[in-house]
């Protein structure tokens, strides 16, 4: 079993920034990935970002030069840093902890990020 522990949410204006982590702990294995997936109300969970522990990334469409993931395997943690937010950005953003096998995917509880115009 993974843990994942995520924090940074809340509430900004348009234009603003946020930093999102999540620690992972529990039964850690290589050859995962870790990253952030994002629901908004009614829609389903799209892809955010996600990193591997041989630091190969990926990016949704939309976030793609506003938003940079970022770990450090050494403290099983992963960072979303969110830049130029928009209203379109608001939605519950899980963490989520991977086999690249993709025989195991676990997921966090989710943090509101709000973004006002």
């Amino acid at each position: 079993q993974v843990q994942l522990a995520e924090s940074g949410g809340g509430l900004v204006q348009s234009g603003g920034s946020l930093r999102l982590s999540c620690v992972a702990s529990g039964s850690i294995s290589s050859m995962n990935f870790m990253g952030w997936y994002r629901q908004a109300p009614g829609k389903e969970r799209d892809l955010v970002a996600t990193v591997t522990d041989g630091r190969w990334t990926k990016y949704g469409d939309s976030v793609k030069g506003r938003f940079t993931i970022s770990r450090d395997s050494g403290h099983n943690t992963v960072y979303l840093q969110m830049n130029n937010l928009k209203p379109e950005d608001t939605a519950v953003y899980y963490c989520t902890y991977g086999l690249l096998s993709g025989q195991q995917q676990y997921w966090g509880q989710g943090t509101q990020v709000t973004v006002s115009s």
